[in-house]
């Protein structure tokens, strides 16, 4: 399986993940959204069918008030009227091949594309807003600390680096 940036080639109009709201977006607005440079949209697919979309996120720039950040973190963000952070603000794989933990193999990319490209743009952390219970309960699973009375996750960016350099 690979990982590529959304192209005319994929199929977008055979996704489904089940959810109406993420369907519609990849279908309407996804390529819209990559030309107007609004947001990156990756599409994880099989060398064999290369137009199959078996799952997409996208990521973005997005900021923080600091009251919003945990206080965990603080100590590792600048003091600035706005946090700079980086959003997943979609991730889907289709309903065809749910439960084989290919939500984690978009989320492992997608940490990693968001810490490569954070000491080039500056982003002190990786926000997700889950898209219900289900979701958060993913992305907890994954690291990520719910913020309070809220369906927002984050990943601080110094806790990615302990991931990914030893």
């Amino acid at each position: 399986m690979r990982i590529e940036t959304l192209a005319s080639h994929h199929d977008r109009d055979g996704f489904s993940c089940g959810v109406d709201s993420l369907d519609r977006y990849l279908r309407t607005q996804a390529s819209q959204d990559v030309r107007r440079k609004a947001n990156g949209v990756f599409i994880l697919v099989e060398p064999d069918k290369p137009d199959v979309v078996l799952g997409y996120y996208t990521l973005c720039a997005t900021a923080l008030l600091p009251g919003d950040v945990p206080p965990a973190a603080r100590k590792h963000v600048p003091r600035y009227p706005l946090v700079s952070a980086t959003l997943i603000g979609r991730l889907a794989v289709s309903d065809r091949r749910q439960g084989e933990r290919l939500g984690a193999v978009l989320l492992a990319d997608a940490v990693q594309r968001a810490f490569a490209s954070a000491g080039t743009v500056g982003s002190s952390m990786l926000v997700v807003e889950a898209i219900n219970e289900r979701a958060a309960a993913f992305y907890e699973g994954n690291g990520f600390v719910r913020l309070p009375d809220s369906l927002r996750l984050v990943l601080p960016m110094h806790a990615i680096q302990r991931l990914v350099k030893p």
